[in-house]
């Protein structure tokens, strides 16, 4: 029997044979520490969303004063060391009124995208699953919604609904941003769609003689979810910026709840003597939506597998 040699297959097999004699076993890495190592500016966004998320949801605690507590004796105060962000025109502290601002753009961009997500990927995926006249119907009145631009189709909603409050939160103007979100979700999902309805489990499933529900929501919706998630992270952060649109603009929620819109919106007149109202307002709208769209972006080139390196 002849020794074998260097690179041979004996050596290969033994090497390939060794980890599982001395009991060592790779195991893959959890899913979110692969996103993190191959999406560097993705774990960037995925990490301030998630300190974000965690510093409001502890804003009770965090926060050392009352949002509405008005103080006459303390108004337009620089920051100090009693207010480390200042006073606003009524003596409110800006620091606390920022957290709970936070609280409510995140619940109000969170509950809004969803909606508008989810509505629109269900139309797009049935769309695309009927064709024929559905689908021309559907895609003509999309387009019609899509002429106007998000902020003032909310702006109409918001008009025509005004304003009613169901568990502490704004449902009019939830329903204002999440419409406008519908038909763009509509027209990405629809183009997703389309490739699946051809597929050979589609018509297997038809022939089994399934319900166009159960097809369109077990068998099409989960094979677009990737493309939901992706649009799902970006739209909250399209959310958050239109509440704050329309917050400044007084359409929005309204006085003494606490909302980074409204805090700008106060703080218009005040800009040359007290800067820090709308310093700090401003940077967490833009830190939030910046961090929305790092992780949405990252989670689109990680889920897509031909934009993968």
């Amino acid at each position: 029997m002849l020794p074998s040699t260097p690179g041979s297959a004996t050596d290969a097999v033994a090497a390939s044979l060794l980890p599982k004699a001395a009991g060592v076993e790779r195991r893959p890495r959890p899913a979110w520490l692969r996103f993190m190592a191959d999406e560097p500016l993705g774990a960037v966004g995925l990490l301030v969303v998630a300190t974000l998320v965690v510093v409001v949801a502890l804003a009770r605690f965090i926060a050392p004063y009352d949002p509405l507590e008005v103080d006459f004796m303390a108004m337009l105060q620089a920051p100090s060391a009693a207010h480390i962000m200042g006073t606003d025109q009524m003596g409110r502290d800006v620091f606390s009124r920022l957290l709970y601002g936070g609280t409510t753009a995140l619940s109000v961009g969170v509950i809004s995208a969803f909606l508008g997500c989810t509505l629109g990927a269900l139309i797009g995926t049935a769309s695309a699953y009927f064709g024929g006249k559905i689908d021309l119907y559907v895609q003509r009145v999309n387009d019609i919604v899509l002429v106007f631009p998000g902020i003032v189709l909310a702006m109409v909603i918001v008009s025509l609904l005004g304003r009613g409050q169901v568990m502490g939160l704004d449902l009019n103007v939830i329903l204002a941003i999440a419409i406008p979100i519908v038909p763009q979700v509509v027209r990405v999902i629809r183009s997703s769609a389309l490739t699946l309805r051809e597929l050979p489990y589609i018509d297997a499933a038809r022939a089994a003689g399934f319900s166009h529900l159960r097809i369109i929501c077990r068998h099409m919706a989960p094979n677009v979810m990737a493309i939901y998630l992706i649009l799902l992270t970006v739209n909250i952060a399209q959310a958050i910026l239109l509440e704050a649109s329309l917050s400044f603009l007084g359409l929005g929620i309204t006085e003494p709840k606490a909302t980074w819109g409204l805090m700008l919106s106060g703080a218009s007149q005040y800009y040359r003597d007290a800067p820090w109202l709308i310093i700090f307002p401003g940077i967490a709208i833009g830190v939030t939506v910046f961090a929305f769209n790092l992780l949405g972006d990252a989670l689109r080139d990680w889920l897509d597998p031909r934009l993968r390196r």
